[in-house]
Order: structure tokens, then sequence, then C-alpha cells
């Protein structure tokens, strides 16, 4: 105990102290969301003066950072990411971020390869009576990338909870250690408008007793959950654990008693919620914060009887292509692991994939200035857009006037499903629109 003490002492430097281990073309991986290394990102843009060409790897960034959001420090510092946030898209008109295109179960593996990192920033727990401390909230890419750095940096904060899986790192295999005291971002509990509990309803309706279910982020996701209140014995296979999963578990709805990997316990590879999901999970063996690349390979995802997966999208064609990360070719967050999920989920024994999202948005037309409604499924998806989830891999699609149930159809078939489920103002001419690209006869 007392060696163990001392180690951890001697690794303990300021954030000043770790800043200037940064050198000129280092490549920096930083944690992701919750995860964030807040103390040391916060203050990047002070050694500006003295670095060119440092680029910072991350993915769902929550702080609002100067290194990457003041164009002044654009020859200092590169900013490239696996998934956008709001700030990123504010701060990519300055020229110095990039998107990583990737699927989430290989992000880390491949970035690797092509760019293997200098340093590695993140935070972790105060250190067990073994030495051990815990990555705590995220272990999507982190351990991976923890392991292939040259330099590894980690900011110990008392308040993080606590996890399991396979996220715990020795303090003997951390360089250096920041002694910090933030509070850890949240991610609000939204409560669910009348479009997403109709939509909810329509998507919980398509789940059973005993399912194993994954949900991503939004409103939608957060009234599927709500919906789920009356179901029995489900388990779950998640990328990302959410506030709404641990109500169900704290109402005996989720159990896991039926899961075929890892029956008992909740899977999923980060957490981001509230303040009352951090509190859950801390010190919780119930929940297991495991490897992203095995968490969200489709192959493993597979491997559990009765898995569904549910997601949300931007916008879907006719054929069923769904655009779930950009704006055209404007980068709005990223694909994630919308197609590892939704794959695997249809890999499994009586395996679902589930795709909503609402029928119509309102956006500004740019030749009037004003606000229209435009319909959210489309004869094709606007130019430059991303292909988040191939046509060939799209399942289930709910909007709040249906279900249409796209395995196995044809093309024809697909459009006469999506057009019963688009907006009852659009139909009309999305049916038009169809005939005119083809995909429907003249004479129907």
């Amino acid at each position: 105990m007392t060696i163990i003490l001392l180690d951890y002492k001697s690794k303990i430097i300021t954030v000043s102290q770790a800043l200037a281990k940064v050198k000129p073309n280092d490549v920096i991986v930083s944690s992701l969301a919750s995860a964030e290394p807040r103390a040391f990102l916060a203050a990047l843009h002070t050694i500006a003066e003295r670095v060119s060409n440092v680029t910072v790897t991350t993915c769902l960034p929550m702080i609002d950072a100067e290194y990457f959001l003041n164009p002044q420090y654009s020859e200092s510092f590169n900013m490239v990411g696996w998934f956008y946030t709001a700030p990123m898209r504010k701060a990519h008109k300055n020229g110095n971020i990039s998107f990583i295109p990737n699927h989430l179960h290989l992000a880390s593996r491949k970035r690797v390869h092509h760019q293997k990192p200098n340093v590695f920033i993140g935070n972790a727990t105060l250190p067990d009576k073994h030495g051990y401390i815990s990555l705590s909230l995220s272990n999507v890419y982190e351990k991976r990338m923890l392991t292939a750095a040259d330099l590894v940096i980690l900011e110990i904060n008392p308040k993080l909870p606590r996890t399991f899986g396979d996220l715990e790192v020795h303090v003997n295999d951390v360089d250096y250690l920041m002694e910090v005291d933030y509070d850890i971002p949240e991610l609000p509990d939204v409560t669910p408008n009348a479009k997403d509990l109709q939509i909810g309803q329509a998507v919980a309706d398509l789940i059973n007793d005993g399912d194993c279910i994954q949900l991503g982020i939004g409103g939608i996701p957060n009234a599927v959950a709500a919906s789920l209140i009356t179901k029995k014995d489900l388990g779950i296979h998640t990328e990302m654990f959410t506030t709404g999963m641990m109500k169900l578990m704290r109402a005996g709805v989720i159990t896991n008693k039926r899961k075929t990997l890892y029956p008992g316990k909740a899977v999923c590879c980060f957490a981001l919620g509230t303040k009352e999901l951090y509190e859950f999970i801390d010190d919780n063996p119930a929940i297991q914060v495991l490897d992203g690349a095995w968490v969200n390979d489709p192959v493993v995802i597979g491997l559990n009887d009765n898995q569904v997966s549910i997601n949300t999208t931007l916008e879907v064609d006719l054929t069923g292509q769904c655009c779930s990360e950009s704006l055209g070719h404007v980068q709005y967050s990223g694909t994630g692991g919308q197609s590892d999920t939704a794959v695997g989920a249809q890999r499994a024994k009586n395996g679902r994939s589930v795709i909503a999202l609402y029928s119509t948005a309102m956006v500004t037309n740019h030749r009037t200035g004003q606000k229209e409604e435009i319909s959210k499924i489309v004869p094709t998806l606007k130019a430059g857009a991303a292909v988040s989830l191939s046509r060939n891999d799209v399942d289930f699609v709910v909007t709040e006037y249906g279900v249409a149930s796209l395995r196995g159809t044809t093309i024809r078939e697909r459009v006469e499903l999506l057009i019963d489920i688009a907006h009852p103002k659009f139909r009309e001419e999305l049916w038009r629109q169809a005939t005119e690209l083809g995909y429907l006869p003249t004479s129907s």
C-alpha cells in the first residue's frame, strides 16, 4: 500500500507542467464526452505561441475550448473528430477541424493504423487500495489509445463514478496524473414531447419481453425508454448507457436475466446522462463498461439473441438510405455506432433494427429567410449527404404516422411503404417524384 501511494504521489503534476509536455506536431488523443480532460483542454490554447500543428483527436466533445473555437489558434492546433457536436460545428469555419469517417467499433484500430498518438489525455477515478484507477465513463477507444500512446496523462477527479469492465488501469502504467475537482458534464434528461411519445410507443410495440436493446441519443430514444415501462426482463447491450436505461433498471423492467452475453449485466462502452445516472453506476457491478471495439462489433452484437437496435436519423430516401450525420455536404454529427448496431442486431436470432424519425422538420429557406416545413422522407438524399446506413441494412422505419417494415422488400414496395408513413401533406408530391425517378410505374 505504501509503495502504491508513493508511486501515485510521484506522478502528480500541475496543468501547466502537463501542457509543457506538448511538442510541435504532436498527435494528442482526448477521451470522449463526459470523460474529457477538461482542465487540460481548457488551458491548451495558452501554449499556442510555442507550438504548431498539434492535432487533437476527439469524439463527442462537450467543452467549449479556446484552442479550437478561437480562429487565432488555428495555426497552432488542429482538431479531428469521430463525432461532431455543436462546438465543432460552430468552429468548423476556422479551417482547422475535420471529420474522420468511421464505424465506431473500428475507430481506434483504423486511426492508430493511420497515425499513432504521441499523447493520450483523459480522466479517471482515484486509485483503489491496489493502485488501480478506473477510466470511469468511457471505454469507446480510450484504453486502446492509452496503450498505443507514447505519453499518458490522466486527470484524477474524485467526482467521477468508479465503473467496472475492462477499463481499469494501474497507476504504474500512467506517466503523469493531475488532481482536479470539476463537476462531470451532464446530458439533461429532456422530457419527450407528444410526437416523441407517439413514435416511442410505436417502437415499443416492436419490442418483446426479454429482448436485449440498444438506444441512441435524443428525445425519441428517451420516449422509447419511457414507453418500455410495461415490459419485463429486458436486457442491455448498447453503445451508450443512458438515464432512461437507468430508470428502467430501477423500475425492474431491465433485469438482464435473459441475455445471451453477460447475463445479469448491462453492457455498454460509455455512459452519458444526469448526475443521478452517474451515482447509479458508481461501484455498480451490474454495469459493465467494455471495450468499444468489442461492444460495437456487429459479430458480437449478433450473438445476443433478440437484440433490438434503435437509432434516429436526419432523413431517409425512398429506397431506404439513411443520412444520420450530415446536412448535405456539411458534417453535423457522425455515423457513430449506427451501422454497427443496426447490422449487428439483424445478425442476431430474432433480432431487429429500428430507425425512428419525425416525418418533417422546420428549416430556414435560404432564399426567403423564412422557416418552412419539409419532409424528412425524401425522393433522394441532399447533394453531398453521407449515407450513414445503407438501404441494404435498413429494417424498420418509424415515424409518428406508423411503421414501415422494409425487410426483404423491393424498391417499389419500399417507396410505397415509406410514403405511407410520410406526413400526409407531402405524400402526393413524393408519389409524383417517385414516378419520375422510375421507382413506380407511370400507371400507378
